[in-house]
């Protein structure tokens, strides 16, 4: 596979670390996780994550597996000696640690790379290691509140406050941004020798992730006008529609192609020079006509009418709808293992070497002492941390 001989040192907790290297355990990279005795890994807790399947989280089965488990205490002598011990034979380090805090523990990029020029060590936080957002503590929709994209997130219909979007993307774009730094540095440590310091801005992740909405803020220095921009509510061929049962409907393709097919679709063939402009007032008898026509018809009724139109839309489908279809299934999103537990697939395909997904979950610790074993380390210094856990 794509990542055999990689060895990634895991120190984050529930989601943007986890994902990237378990999308590296996935393609071959042995992960082994540092959890806390006293403190594990926060995902394992029905408590926080109630929804099971097999006697563990959901989430943290699609977010560990195929991963070693290591236990030790960083804040003791003998954590931190089993720690450097490891930095000095490993390629990659992951942590999301706020800033300062690897620093005060001693197993900052500076300290572990003067062990291991080679190692590319990733950094993910909220806001950065530097500026002056550095020390602020946020999650996922905090970062994407101040990233702007919680203001533009509201209905198209009708005046609503923001809504709270429906996947982690702050978490998962830093994830995969992440993984992509890490896999930069590792080429380029091919050429050199040398590792590199990765810094990856959850907040910075959203912001890089919005070039097609910038135009009123870089071109008109303004907040956009949301009814008059393309992608929040302005277009007609962009845009969500109710049907007569409650359910909806997404348009999502403004081209001309997809825009005739529609109106003479609908019989009304002179709206089309309506659509075929910029995003706003134009737009408004399109979308009328639209909220009016789709709501005179149920979901089931306009999906047999789509039925083989060039028209880029979608029936807005529940989460449970989305990981029942068959196209899922057969592009190996959606899997069970031998017990019956499902899992997401990997969306990095190959034609070759592709994915060999590991469903096995560690235990707290399980690896521990084979790790140790494998270290450079006196008996004694092995024993004292075994008897640290």
């Amino acid at each position: 596979m794509k990542l055999d001989g990689v060895t990634v040192l895991d120190l984050s907790l529930f989601l943007p670390g986890p994902a990237a290297t378990q999308l590296m355990a996935d393609h071959g990279a042995r992960v082994i996780k540092v959890e806390n005795p006293a403190a594990p890994e926060p995902t394992r807790s029905a408590d926080a994550f109630p929804w099971q399947q097999g006697g563990e989280t959901v989430m943290f089965r699609n977010t560990q597996r195929g991963k070693e488990s290591i236990a030790l205490d960083l804040k003791s002598t003998a954590g931190k000696k089993a720690l450097l011990a490891l930095a000095r034979k490993v390629d990659v380090v992951v942590e999301a640690f706020r800033p300062g805090v690897a620093q005060r523990l001693g197993i900052d990029y500076e300290s572990l790379s003067g062990e291991n020029p080679g190692l590319v060590y990733c950094s993910i936080s909220a806001f950065g290691q530097t500026g002056p957002w550095k020390d602020r503590p946020a999650h996922d929709t905090a970062t994407v509140a101040a990233a702007g994209i919680l203001d533009v997130t509201r209905s198209p219909e009708g005046n609503s406050g923001p809504a709270i979007i429906g996947v982690p993307i702050s978490d998962m774009l830093s994830s995969y941004l992440a993984l992509s730094g890490i896999l930069m540095a590792l080429y380029r440590r091919q050429l050199t020798g040398s590792g590199d310091f990765v810094d990856i801005s959850m907040f910075e992740s959203v912001l890089a992730a919005s070039p097609n909405i910038l135009g009123p803020v870089f071109g008109g220095d303004q907040a956009p006008d949301r009814m008059k921009e393309r992608t929040h509510g302005g277009h007609a061929m962009l845009n969500i529609y109710e049907t007569a049962d409650g359910q909806y409907l997404a348009l999502g393709g403004g081209e001309h192609k997809f825009v005739e097919a529609l109106f003479e679709g609908l019989g009304r063939p002179d709206l089309v020079k309506n659509v075929v402009g910029p995003a706003g007032d134009s737009h408004k008898p399109a979308i009328a006509f639209l909220r009016d026509t789709f709501r005179s018809k149920t979901r089931s009724d306009w999906e047999r009418w789509f039925e083989g139109r060039d028209i880029c839309w979608s029936p807005v489908v529940s989460l449970w709808e989305a990981w029942q279809s068959e196209h899922v299934r057969e592009r190996g999103m959606r899997f069970q293992d031998s017990d019956g537990n499902d899992h997401i697939g990997s969306a990095i395909k190959f034609s070759s070497e592709a994915a060999e997904i590991t469903t096995r979950l560690p235990s707290v610790g399980e690896h521990t002492a084979a790790i140790i074993d494998e270290l450079d380390l006196t008996d004694s210094d092995r024993q004292s941390i075994l008897q640290a856990i």
